[in-house]
């Protein structure tokens, strides 16, 4: 079933658990990720980079989504990940978003405010959440990764934008790791502290150990996403595939391997997360 980021959001503090984010870029990585879903009977939350909601393929897209979570006997959210304007985010919501992240953390702090809390409002009046980010979760590519969430700030934010979640830089970066990273975990419960335990999320979470993605959502993240490995579990195989000499030509005959891969990729993070059986 379609339901809103509050609705996700509120399963994960009530069980203590982190709703798996993943990150879909076509149908089949739509079907292997609902299947997992499904199978694992979890709540879980599709999202879509900004740039396929700027470009025409998140018009293609969104349907997709959003028929594959109407049909779903699990809890679906379908949210924009990163939107970094009124753009994307304004775009999202004509496609069928019921979850906005409006990402303005590269900007300064009070303009980093001022446009969250506007697109708060504006999403309000259509029951549609908003994950705010504070401290920029950069990259595997940048030189450092030392700009982390301080408590005190993100108190106000929470405060001053009435975000729903709020995506805080504790230690990850999006891409493939060189090192595996190790999470600030003691700041994770500062910061849940500091703002009367709001939902927190982890971005970057492809690639992070086991043993660390546990303890990150025991001090209360509870919302985790995962984009780069989806693409490598998805990529590798089509290449495996390719390799055979009987490999299928008829493209849905070929995608099925796929899928499957994309699907035992996201079982495995919805059991690391212990979301599995909580829908």
């Amino acid at each position: 079933m379609l339901v809103n980021l509050q609705y996700v959001l509120d399963l994960a503090e009530k069980g203590n658990f982190a709703i798996p984010a993943f990150n879909v870029y076509n149908m089949e990585s739509v079907m292997g990720v609902l299947k997992a879903a499904e199978e694992m009977k979890a709540p879980i939350i599709m999202q879509v980079y900004p740039r396929l909601m700027k470009e025409e393929t998140g018009y293609f897209l969104s349907p997709i989504i959003k028929a594959a979570a109407e049909k779903a006997s699990v809890p679906v959210c379908f949210h924009l990940d990163h939107g970094p304007s009124e753009l994307e985010t304004t775009r999202s919501i004509r496609y069928g978003a019921t979850g906005i992240m409006l990402d303005g953390s590269t900007l300064p702090f009070e303009e980093n405010i001022a446009l969250t809390k506007r697109v708060v409002d504006t999403c309000s009046y259509l029951n549609v959440q908003v994950e705010g980010e504070l401290g920029h979760v950069g990259t595997t590519a940048d030189s450092d990764m030392d700009e982390f969430t301080t408590p005190e700030d993100a108190k106000r934010f929470v405060e001053e934008t009435g975000v729903s979640c709020l995506a805080v830089a504790v230690g990850t970066a999006h891409g493939r790791y060189k090192k595996p990273p190790k999470l600030d975990i003691e700041r994770i419960l500062a910061i849940r502290e500091a703002t009367n335990n709001a939902a927190l999320v982890l971005h970057g979470g492809s690639g992070v150990p086991d043993e660390e993605i546990q303890k990150a959502v025991k001090a209360g993240i509870r919302k985790m996403n995962f984009a780069t490995d989806i693409c490598y579990a998805f990529l590798d195989t089509c290449l495996e595939e390719l390799q055979k000499p009987d490999r299928a030509i008829a493209i849905d005959n070929f995608m099925k391997k796929p899928i499957e891969a994309v699907k035992e990729f996201c079982i495995t993070r919805i059991k690391l997360v212990g979301a599995d059986g909580k829908a």
